[in-house]
């Protein structure tokens, strides 16, 4: 769905990155040829209640199809080289795993609340994970060109809409995507991110002072 037109001129080597999007991939293929793997590592509330709480974080590692798992990976892998070099300059590349993770683990924790007693209800896909890692760049780079569908959109505006829209859809109940887990992924994102580097706020707002898009600004 997006990706990113300006990903900085020097992107360091990311095998955090690289490793998270190896193993989803190689986790969803396998997970497609076994529907008993795939019902194991689904997020499934009554079974997390039963004690399987592994499923809070394995279903951010299965994929509903294709295009899911390519656009997941393909955004995780393109925010995820420069928000890794973020993470290694301060605690490490593993800094970014755990961060990744967690994501992953508070994204989901709201649906839990709101499903836990819901015997219908599943879910899955690291699109949780992958807003946080996203969101978080917004922070670094909010004026960086985001391609939304082919139309160039500024960062700091496509996260404005996101949350709108998600906050909405949520409230509708539209659909089968679980808005509120990429709403509070990407909270989550930004939230971290400050709490490791807290001159990432100042910065932000710099930035926002001085507008640069597709080449045009200050």
């Amino acid at each position: 769905m997006l990706f990113d037109s300006s990903i900085r001129k020097e992107l360091s080597r990311s095998f955090g990155a690289t490793l998270l999007v190896l193993i989803t991939v190689v986790v969803s293929l396998l997970a497609w040829q076994s529907p008993q793997l795939m019902q194991r590592l689904i997020f499934y509330p009554p079974a997390v209640e039963r004690g399987q709480v592994d499923r809070l974080v394995t279903h951010g590692f299965i994929h509903a199809d294709g295009m899911h798992l390519f656009f997941n990976m393909f955004t995780l892998f393109s925010f995820g080289q420069v928000m890794e070099r973020f993470f290694a300059e301060r605690v490490g590349w593993i800094g970014f795993v755990l961060f990744y993770l967690a994501a992953i683990l508070v994204a989901i924790l709201p649906t839990f609340f709101k499903h836990r007693n819901n015997p219908r209800y599943s879910s899955l896909g690291a699109s949780g994970a992958v807003s946080a890692v996203v969101f978080a760049y917004v922070l670094l780079a909010p004026w960086s060109t985001l391609w939304v569908f082919f139309i160039p959109v500024p960062a700091i505006i496509f996260a404005g809409l996101y949350v709108a829209y998600s906050v909405w859809a949520d409230g509708q109940g539209r659909g089968s995507i679980n808005h509120s887990a990429h709403l509070v992924g990407g909270i989550f994102g930004m939230l971290a991110t400050i709490i490791i580097e807290p001159a990432v706020i100042g910065h932000f707002f710099q930035a926002l002072l001085h507008p640069q898009f597709l080449g045009f600004g200050s």
